[in-house]
């Protein structure tokens, strides 16, 4: 069969990792032999109705404890040989003394195998998914108390927070002072041809968060929050006091509507001050709201997608081609068995006579003799044709042996 591990997932999009392809093969090599394969082949081979099988488990060892199907399951495992043929086929073989058995041993080793692991995809995305829901809804219920918590500070402390064109949020009072600095800037001025000299609420409060700034430089970084508000507050001030000297310098006729603007300045920006340290907790108050909501998003998404997982029908495997009868046995291979009796035979037969030959030391011959320096050989008596000794009738004639010998 054919592990689609180098194809997307169907659901999720993303592609399997190949770094771990030798462990998932010895993975898939052991769960095929796992009795929840095991179990459905033995089902379907028939076996649990073979006579010859419950004859053979009646024999069994009265120390095997083990139920009928089980001891079945052994059977199929000890006969299935599973591994990697090439690149990411999987190949499955199932041995047995019938062709006809082990072909349909291998076929329901297939499907039991797919059919399981279908199942067990399934099985674990719908708890995956029971899980994630279960988050997502305590996500939402906390991402809802956090907007209550921001709702009530905002009612108790009459501040609104709104969100600006840059999406960011800004509180209306702020707001309110952002406009009324952009309404003296839109006031009509006249230059003087004398320098005026502004000595003003808005460039004392300028010369303070110069020097807060200074302060607070040496232990903030320019990123702080805190650091952010003060150069945000001195944009603000140093743009009133631009204003202020700019109606100084201008004629009589605008002085009063100078004067009421720059009061509603700092009237406006002493109210903002006041409320700097509120409307710090309430963008902290704002962050939480916006934290729980990304929570309650990512975690809702992952569910959907087990969800949808939970019911697929890819196995992430395809079976190839159809599970054919074996035409010749795997064993015994006669060909070999022949080949290697012939070589044992061989090699047995030489062993056998050298130790003949080693411990059978007779002399049998004049060679025997001439290995021997201090033996000499002075003659040898050859035997004469072999007589044959006449018996009685009925009786066969017996040759009788002439022995030769040596002398010393």
């Amino acid at each position: 069969m054919l592990l689609k591990l180098l194809q997307p997932d169907q659901v999720t999009g993303k592609q399997s990792m190949m770094d771990n392809l030798g462990t998932y093969i010895s993975t898939q090599n052991e769960l095929i032999k796992d009795y929840s394969v095991t179990g459905p082949v033995v089902d379907r081979l028939g076996w649990l109705s073979d006579p010859g099988k419950i004859a053979a488990y009646q024999g069994r060892p009265k120390s095997d404890t083990r139920d009928f199907r089980r001891w079945l399951a052994q059977q199929v495992a000890d006969r299935t040989r599973s591994g990697l043929a090439s690149g990411t086929i999987l190949e499955i073989s199932f041995s047995s003394p019938s062709p006809a058995e082990a072909r349909l041993g291998a076929d329901a080793l297939r499907e039991a195998y797919m059919e399981y692991s279908l199942a067990a995809r399934r099985q674990d995305a719908a708890r995956n998914a029971q899980w994630y829901t279960i988050q997502a809804t305590q996500a939402a219920q906390r991402a809802e108390e956090a907007q209550v918590a921001k709702a009530n500070y905002e009612r108790e402390n009459g501040i609104v927070m709104q969100g600006d064109q840059a999406g960011a949020q800004q509180d209306l009072d702020s707001s309110k002072l952002a406009a009324l600095v952009g309404a003296a800037a839109a006031a009509p001025t006249v230059q003087m041809s004398a320098p005026v000299s502004i000595s003003s609420t808005s460039s004392l409060q300028l010369a303070q968060i110069d020097a807060a700034i200074s302060q607070n430089s040496e232990k903030l970084g320019p990123n702080h929050p805190q650091m952010q508000q003060l150069r945000a507050q001195r944009a603000l001030v140093a743009s009133v006091v631009e204003k202020e000297a700019a109606a100084a310098r201008a004629g009589p006729s605008n002085t009063a509507a100078m004067a009421s603007l720059t009061r509603a300045l700092d009237e406006q920006k002493s109210k903002v001050m006041s409320q700097r340290d509120k409307i710090e907790k309430l963008r902290q108050l704002q962050s939480e709201v916006d934290l729980r909501r990304e929570q309650y998003k990512k975690t809702a998404e992952r569910a959907a997608e087990l969800s949808l997982e939970a019911g697929v029908a890819d196995p992430g495997m395809t079976a190839m081609g159809i599970v054919v009868t074996p035409t010749s046995p795997s064993f015994p291979n006669k060909r070999l068995i022949i080949l290697g009796a012939a070589a044992l035979g061989t090699g047995l037969g030489l062993v056998l006579s050298i130790l003949v030959e080693l411990l059978n030391r007779r002399v049998r011959g004049i060679e025997d003799l001439d290995v021997q320096p201090v033996t000499n050989c002075l003659a040898i008596v050859v035997s004469a044709t072999p007589k044959r000794r006449m018996r009685p009738r009925g009786e066969e004639a017996v040759e009788q042996p002439v022995l030769a010998g040596a002398l010393r």
